[in-house]
């Protein structure tokens, strides 16, 4: 399913970048600090442990479910052996027994097959994000599904009879993705819809005769569109007039309804759904914050929403009747990435905090019995080391409430005061949220205050304020993050002299920024494949993104007729104006913001004569997945910090 910021997958930093989820907050402004009073810290000295980089990455990532047919196993994807690989656990807990055993390529799980052994799963080449798929023929033996140099495939789902999957792919056109059927048996591909308009596919019917498609004009205009793969018929199911999102959901196995997303006379998206006839429409659920997905369990017994409240997603599960079901119950976190069963008996979560990584979880609806099937901190950990977030809001230049998440060292107070990093989410209209951050915890550990800002943008807080920062790059969002040293800067346990700023892709892009257009503001940056030519990044944009190029020119400019508002945003073209030490981690294979990016502000900087670190991992792309790599990127970020905020004196006041 897409979402309306999906399509700024774009800038999104993965790896070294920030987690995700907040908790409820306390209105504040920016004279109040709004952090917790720091408790007394610092080594054995002050009740705590410090950690290092390997400890704090030596926890297991996880990520995606998927159960066997027969409900006896899970299978998902973890970094265990250093790279991520596919792994499969009973049900009821118990050892995991790995499935494949990549060295390589970063390998991910998506499907058991119905009626046997076989499994699928999906990995693309050195993180360039051309993502095939693959059966496990044998143990260490796979067969590309979807062969191509250049071409992208996604899983979709299965077939109500189990005999086939299907599956989107660019192979016919780099910029389109058209829908295939797989045979379960032949393993031969048929094409379901020829994708020649640039629609989204999100869904198939469970009978097979309807696809739900996604057309985006702009992040704030799209329609909901449906393919008869019996009449070849495509039909706009919401013509409308002005600036509405509407987005398929899914369809409801059950009825063969179709759910929809939309913020129709609303700031914020709420569930509706199409009559079976596909005539009329009615709103389903509504809420205070937006709907962020909603989906339907094999058989449409449940039905799964997920709404953004405040950056924690809140999972609500309902039984075809309506009912609400009660959820296990958990503290300081959130449920993420719930799975159903086939079966509909059973169902997967992860459940991830600050201070936990995320761990996987099964549920018997029946039973009410909760299983535990992972166990992802390292056991040197205790976790009561660890910081939990605090959800802060502050007041910007012109009064604007901007919401950010606080992270306070267990060693601050006024007595000891901490150097301190405003760090910036990827987008644009990402959303900084809590959840485990190996980087994030091993900086407050190591004595730093972090402000994760949640900048005009940003999205989860209505579509009134993600739209506040368009054509704005530089400017408002940017005097957002300033706002946020000042934040900092008023919190008594902070050096208000020693403060930097961090962050990944669209945050990246935000360091560059502060450092060329204010140059006087930060002690340091830290730019994890950020942006710094935006002329240059708008025009080499994957083919596959053609379908929401209008929105992110809307967004950000276009690159044909703004060139010169563009250049005036983009940091290269300013780079004579960077006067503090820099840090750069790029990846080679970065096909959203291409190594030249790095290559280029890096040459400015170094000719300027001011210090400039330059990290390039040969085998990653626009994020960092393989644990060597990402404990050498966290370990270069604190000793550049320690150099610059700690062992050197801060400039003078001018």
């Amino acid at each position: 399913m897409l979402s309306r910021r999906s399509f700024f997958v774009l800038l999104l930093a993965l790896a070294l970048c920030f987690p995700a989820v907040a908790q409820k907050p306390k209105p504040s402004h920016r004279t109040a600090a709004g952090g917790a009073a720091a408790t007394p810290g610092a080594a054995q000295k002050h009740g705590f442990r410090e950690y290092s980089i390997e400890q704090l990455m030596n926890n297991e990532r996880l990520t995606g479910a998927a159960f066997s047919w027969d409900d006896e196993r899970v299978m998902f994807a973890s970094n265990r052996t250093g790279i991520f690989n596919v792994f499969a656990s009973p049900v009821q807990g118990g050892k995991p027994t790995q499935l494949t055993s990549s060295t390589v390529e970063s390998t991910y799980a998506v499907s058991f097959f119905p009626r046997d052994t076989r499994l699928l799963y999906a990995h693309d080449q050195g993180g360039n994000e051309n993502t095939h798929l693959y059966l496990r023929v044998a143990e260490g033996q796979e067969r590309d599904l979807t062969p191509g140099d250049k071409n992208k495939a996604d899983f979709l789902g299965w077939t109500r009879d189990d005999d086939a999957f299907y599956y989107t792919s660019n192979a016919r056109d780099p910029k389109f993705f058209d829908l295939y059927r797989m045979d379960a048996a032949t393993l031969k591909s048929e094409m379901v819809f020829k994708n020649e308009q640039g629609f989204d596919v999100v869904d198939v019917s469970a009978d097979g005769r309807y696809v739900a498609l996604n057309k985006t004009d702009t992040e704030f205009n799209s329609d909901v569109w449906l393919y008869n793969t019996q009449s070849k018929e495509l039909k706009n199911l919401t013509p409308h007039q002005g600036d509405v999102v509407f987005q398929p959901a899914a369809f409801d196995p059950r009825t063969g309804q179709l759910y929809f997303l939309t913020d129709e006379g609303s700031e914020f998206r709420y569930l509706g759904r199409f009559d079976a006839a596909f005539n009329r429409r009615e709103p389903v659920q509504k809420a205070s914050w937006d709907i962020d997905y909603a989906q339907f369990s094999r058989r449409g017994k449940y039905r799964v929403v997920g709404i953004n409240e405040d950056g924690t997603t809140r999972i609500h599960v309902y039984d075809e009747k309506g009912a609400e079901l009660a959820l296990p119950k958990f503290p300081q976190g959130e449920i993420r990435g719930v799975t159903i069963s086939p079966s509909e008996k059973t169902m997967a979560f992860y459940f991830v905090g600050d201070r936990s990584p995320a761990n996987l979880y099964t549920y018997e609806f029946a039973t009410k019995k909760l299983t535990r099937v992972t166990n992802s901190l390292n056991p040197e950990i205790d976790a009561e080391n660890l910081v939990e977030g605090k959800v802060v809001r502050y007041r910007s230049f012109d009064k604007m409430e901007i919401p950010a998440i606080l992270y306070t060292p267990k060693q601050a107070s006024a007595a000891k005061q901490t150097p301190a990093i405003v760090q910036v989410h990827g987008g644009p209209g990402g959303q900084s949220r809590k959840g485990y951050s190996p980087l994030m915890q091993f900086l407050v550990n190591h004595g730093y205050t972090v402000l994760m800002v949640n900048n005009r943008g940003s999205g989860g807080y209505g579509k009134t304020y993600y739209a506040a920062d368009d054509h704005k790059h530089g400017r408002e969002p940017l005097w957002d993050c300033i706002e946020g040293k000042h934040y900092l800067q008023s919190l008594p346990y902070v050096e208000k002299d020693k403060i930097a700023i961090l962050g990944g892709s669209y945050g990246g892009y935000m360091v560059l920024a502060a450092l060329a257009f204010k140059p006087e503001e930060f002690n340091a940056g830290v730019d994890i494949f950020g942006v710094a030519n935006w002329v240059r990044t708008l025009k080499s944009i994957p083919p596959y993104w053609e379908s929401f190029r209008k929105a992110l020119y809307r967004e950000l400019g276009d690159p044909t007729k703004e060139e010169a508002y563009l250049k005036e945003i983009s940091p290269l073209f300013h780079v004579e104006q960077i006067k503090r030490p820099l840090l750069v981690l790029q990846g080679a294979n970065d096909p959203r913001v291409i190594k030249p990016e790095s290559d280029d502000i890096v040459a400015g900087v170094q000719k300027n004569g001011v210090p400039v670190e330059y990290i390039v991992f040969d085998n990653e792309g626009h994020g960092f997945t393989k644990k060597a790599n990402e404990i050498k990127g966290n370990q270069a970020i604190l000793e550049f910090l320690d150099k610059y905020l700690k062992e050197t004196p801060a400039p003078a006041a001018k």
